[in-house]
């Protein structure tokens, strides 16, 4: 099979929502389709025993909660799947926002109870920004909910993008009886349990249908949306300006195996990737990929570090050297692993779309690009968030700070937390988006490192970077507090809002940067 041919078996996309609204329990079905496991875990496992299968970590599993991203490769018919499993709390969704980077595409979930939620707006306006193509799936059509019209206008309006549904659910909750699939022009029969009965349209009874009120209020809601709905158009899908939308239930489950059968039909292959200098085709014989992501003791009996790398162009192949691009250096890739969840394998080889994990001795960063052959230059820089809570840092036992550090090394490398020192009296400040992450950390740090660690906080500030040109610490104080980061540049956490206005009045020469804004502005689709 040549290099062409394997790029189109490939489909990788991540499953993003709002938390509870059932990605994980989403996740566990298509594992199911894949053969990879026998039973799904419950999201809330603490009283069965049983966790979720993307949710490997120790305090994911004591939360019923994810907290970092899960990758899961497995065939399905005739194509390789890679699936990135994102964590749906918000004060995780720098960790989402980087996995998006790795993904052709989305599966979108929505709660039909509770409609579109905080976190699904934020994490669906990154998807638009880069032009990802996004499918979406109402889920929890078994219980009562908002109707199904509503929640169609409600995804054109709040998220800006054309629907079209693929299906149609006929009643919901106690009322609910299937779905009749638009696409494949066949009512699928919800009989309570995990059997589905198909029936092609035309052999449906239609003096059934006409004497069933339920049937009646679905057909005339039908006829509504084939008069003023959206035509469909894969032009448009594929483009990030129509979303095929699917209703069903991921816990009975129903309706699973036909929006995965139409998902993977429709879903893009791999596609073009922008370098610094240039636009990489995915059947370019030489190989690229970038890091994503790096996450530390998957493998608690070995502490070792895993690198996630997307694979761009080209073959990849076990024992391949490959350059480093920000270092040059030439790294050989022997210790290679595909996965699911914390389970891993050796992958031999690799192509376009295809998630490997990479041993890391401590030579990676995220978004670091790998190459062999012609290809030079770097694929763009991942995007950065600014934290927005910060705290003070050490050890609770000054005999274990070698310990400490190692920890903080590491789990910062993951990018989960941002670490700041203080300029020019040095002591060691953590970021973070949210409350959560910090007791993640806590909680790592002593399950993984063995360091019970101390935190004080010094409140919510406001980061602004600074050129080093301008830096006059004298300018600065606990109020507005002078830090550096990993990449030594300067930034000031300003207290609040009035403390920013006042210095920037006051020193209306000083250039501050605001991360964030960047972010926004540079935030186009890769391909």
């Amino acid at each position: 099979m040549d290099l062409q041919e394997q790029v189109q078996k490939r489909k990788t996309f991540a499953i993003i929502s709002h938390p509870d609204a059932g990605k994980t329990t989403m996740t566990e079905k298509l594992l199911l389709f894949g053969n990879l496991i026998r039973s799904a875990g419950t999201v809330k496992g603490k009283k069965s025993g049983k966790y979720a299968t993307s949710d490997w970590m120790e305090i994911e599993k004591q939360r019923g909660i994810s907290v970092t991203s899960s990758v899961m490769n497995f065939d399905y018919n005739s194509y390789k799947v890679n699936i990135l499993d994102t964590p749906g709390h918000e004060d995780f969704s720098e960790d989402t926002y980087r996995t998006l980077t790795a993904v052709d595409s989305v599966v979108m979930i929505i709660d039909a109870t509770k409609g579109i939620e905080a976190q699904t707006i934020k994490l669906f306006k990154v998807c638009k920004m880069r032009g990802i193509p996004i499918f979406t799936f109402i889920n929890k059509l078994d219980r009562e909910g908002r109707e199904p019209l509503d929640l169609l206008y409600q995804i054109e309006e709040v998220l800006d993008i054309e629907t079209y549904p693929m299906n149609w659910p006929v009643g919901m909750g106690k009322r609910f009886l299937g779905i009749l699939d638009r696409y494949n022009d066949q009512f699928i029969q919800f009989n309570g349990n995990e059997e589905e009965t198909y029936i092609p349209l035309d052999e449906m009874d239609q003096t059934a249908i006409a004497q069933d009120a339920t049937y009646q209020e679905t057909l005339e809601e039908l006829e509504l949306i084939n008069e003023a709905g959206d035509q469909f158009s894969l032009e448009r899908v594929l483009a990030g300006e129509q979303t095929p939308v699917f209703f069903g239930s991921a816990l009975a489950p129903f309706g699973v195996q036909t929006f995965f059968d139409t998902f993977i039909q429709l879903a893009p292959a791999p596609g073009p990737r922008r370098t610094e200098d240039e636009v990489v085709d995915p059947d370019n014989p030489d190989f690229s990929g970038f890091i994503f992501k790096i996450q530390a003791n998957m493998n608690p009996q070995h502490r070792d570090r895993i690198a996630f790398l997307r694979v761009c162009s080209g073959k990849f192949e076990r024992g391949m050297n490959v350059t480093l691009a920000r270092t040059g250096k030439t790294i050989r890739l022997g210790q290679t692993q595909q996965f699911v969840a914390s389970s891993r394998d050796t992958v031999e080889e690799a192509y376009a779309g295809d998630i490997i994990g990479v041993y890391d001795s401590g030579s990676y960063r995220i978004g670091d690009t790998l190459l062999d052959g012609k290809l030079k230059s770097e694929y763009d820089e991942l995007p950065q968030f600014p934290p927005e809570m910060f705290q003070r840092v050490s050890a609770k036992n000054v005999m274990k700070a070698k310990q400490f550090r190692k920890g903080l090394e590491q789990l910062v490398q993951e990018g989960a937390i941002q670490l700041f020192r203080g300029y020019p009296i040095d002591s060691l400040i953590i970021g973070a988006v949210g409350q959560l992450q910090y007791e993640v950390f806590q909680h790592r740090m002593k399950n993984e490192y063995n360091v019970e660690v101390l935190l004080e906080s010094i409140g919510d500030r406001i980061p602004r970077w600074l050129k080093k040109e301008q830096v006059d610490p004298s300018m600065f104080d606990e109020r507005n507090l002078l830090v550096k980061d990993r990449e030594e540049d300067f930034l000031v956490l300003f207290k609040n809002d009035f403390a920013l206005r006042w210095f920037v009045d006051k020193h209306p020469e000083i250039d501050l940067i605001d991360l964030y804004e960047v972010n926004q502005y540079d935030q186009t689709t890769y391909s």
